[in-house]
């Protein structure tokens, strides 16, 4: 079976449901399955075979998941691009992937013009969006090359189980991006995970603000529609606007990194606005306690699941079922990410891969499924990371005797102060329960006595200003005193990927050129 199964079992089963909604526009799956279809036979007529590649560079929009669509149906290869990199590394991002065509919002095509250009395989260059200058070619132009193929009738050529599904490039937080090769069985398994644990059927709307270029967005999506559900799009996060939709579109399903979940609850003052909410998903970075208890309050029918994963493998979920606070070791429990996913096998391991004691942290690596294929043409990446059949993550973490799963940190995020290892997670937690503290992040910077020292990166709640004091107060009443932060950097916001993930690489550099 393939993802394309998915788009054709939909369009029989449930095609009437609204697939998409996007503003006010709609598109049921029967019609997904319809333009996808014309798609396909668009692009053949342009050349484009199986696994030959096509690249996207799109916010959230319908047309995005209608080639989503068409991809899954026929063993093309979807290559996405982040709309936030910098022309060069779009340049690096084609030059490496080196799509047949490039499909690409209007807002972006001044870049994009002239990138294509510059390419010497010459990639055709096709527009999303209603403001398409001359000489380029439209999105619903190329469709219609396609209506000379039955739209109810099948593609060109359709997708096998063993074709590579997307490229996706990783969010690149310790070092340069890499290109993950997914296949289109693993990334079947990986929906279908989803749905089982969001538990979502076809009368389920999930609203998806995060960037579906990127894996998390995309999993939830086809989580969503596994089962006939609907998917209501934001281009981004806004939380006045996600407020409005979750009470107009009636939403079930939720996917907030948690920074985002707070300023939902700041804006929600009204439990009835969010009623409908059954399910929120959240990732990217740990729930604070105090966040946690606010969304409880304000969603108290809703049921959280916390994801754990990467572009290369989906690990573990804490399901919500272990959410509840009033049970004893609650606050133990929820500082967890759950456990490992069926057909997912997770080991803590040292630095030569020896298996490390329960409690013990070490490096977590993981053996599934579903994970990636390895790196598209990197053969010496794939074999640092893909090790006798395990994925080598780059966090550390640990287990307990339950099985439950500890995410401590990026290997290279902690935070070495006299020779301790600090882990930031940790101590974001018990900075973010500081009076006056809005979000925070935590990373090590350079001391001459210490090697390094601990940085809380603090964002102030309106009308506070927290001091260095009353930060290191409030965390040794938690802490370790050498976990303690010994600097405090107060700034409007922090760096964030499309992944909701604090952009710590960023934040170094940013403190560094400060320093400097």
């Amino acid at each position: 079976m393939t993802l394309g199964d998915i788009v054709t079992d939909n369009a029989v089963r449930f095609p009437d449901v609204v697939a998409y909604r996007h503003g006010h526009r709609t598109i049921t799956h029967a019609q997904l399955r319809d333009r996808a279809v014309r798609l396909v036979s668009a692009m053949a007529a342009a050349g484009v075979k199986r696994q030959d590649r096509i690249a996207v560079l799109s916010r959230n929009s319908i047309e995005f998941g209608e080639l989503n669509a068409a991809t899954q149906l026929s063993g093309i290869i979807m290559a996405t691009i982040n709309f936030r990199l910098s022309p060069t590394e779009m340049d690096d991002a084609l030059h490496r992937v080196a799509p047949s065509i490039v499909f690409c919002a209007d807002e972006f095509l001044p870049v994009m013009a002239d990138l294509v250009a510059a390419m010497p395989s010459g990639p055709m260059l096709v527009a999303i969006g209603g403001d398409t200058p001359p000489g380029i070619t439209d999105y619903e132009q190329f469709l219609e090359a396609g209506l000379g193929t039955d739209p109810s009738g099948e593609p060109e050529f359709v997708a096998r189980p063993d074709d590579i599904a997307y490229l996706l490039f990783t969010s690149g937080t310790t070092g340069a991006s890499k290109c993950c090769i997914l296949g289109q069985r693993e990334m079947r398994r990986v929906v279908f995970t989803m749905n089982n644990e969001m538990r979502c059927g076809s009368a389920d709307r999930g609203l998806i603000n995060m960037p579906v270029f990127h894996v998390g967005a995309l999993a939830i999506v086809g989580g969503l529609h596994a089962r006939g559900g609907t998917v209501v799009l934001q281009q981004q996060f806004d939380p006045a606007d996600a407020v409005r939709l979750i009470a107009s579109e009636r939403i079930t399903v939720l996917h907030l990194a948690p920074v985002m979940l707070r300023a939902l609850l700041d804006e929600a003052s009204d439990r009835v606005v969010v009623e409908s909410v059954r399910t929120v998903v959240y990732s990217a970075a740990p729930m604070t306690t105090a966040i946690l208890r606010r969304a409880l309050t304000v969603l108290p029918d809703a049921g959280f699941l916390n994801l754990y994963g990467q572009t290369e493998v989906i690990v573990s979920g804490l399901p919500r079922e272990l959410h509840a606070l009033d049970e004893p070791n609650a606050a133990e429990r929820l500082s967890s990410v759950g456990f490992p996913f069926p057909d997912t096998r997770v080991r803590v391991v040292d630095a030569d891969g020896g298996v490390l004691p329960i409690g013990q942290a070490g490096e977590i690596v993981v053996q599934s499924d579903s994970m990636f294929r390895g790196y598209w043409e990197d053969e010496a990446a794939t074999q640092a990371t893909l090790r006798d059949g395990w994925c080598r993550t780059g966090d550390m973490g640990r287990l307990d005797g339950r099985g439950l799963l500890y995410l401590m940190d990026r290997k290279k995020d902690v935070i070495i102060s006299g020779g301790e290892n600090i882990y930031s997670p940790e101590v974001e937690d018990a900075v973010s329960a500081v009076d006056g503290v809005a979000a925070c992040a935590v990373v090590g910077v350079p001391d001459d006595r210490w090697g390094e020292a601990v940085c809380a990166v603090v964002v102030a709640r309106s009308g506070a200003s927290p001091t260095l004091e009353t930060v290191q107060e409030g965390v040794r009443q938690r802490l370790a005193r050498y976990k303690v932060p010994r600097r405090l950097v107060l700034v409007t916001d922090l760096p964030v990927l499309a992944s909701g993930k604090v952009d710590k690489k960023r934040l170094r550099a940013d403190l560094q050129a400060t320093a400097g």
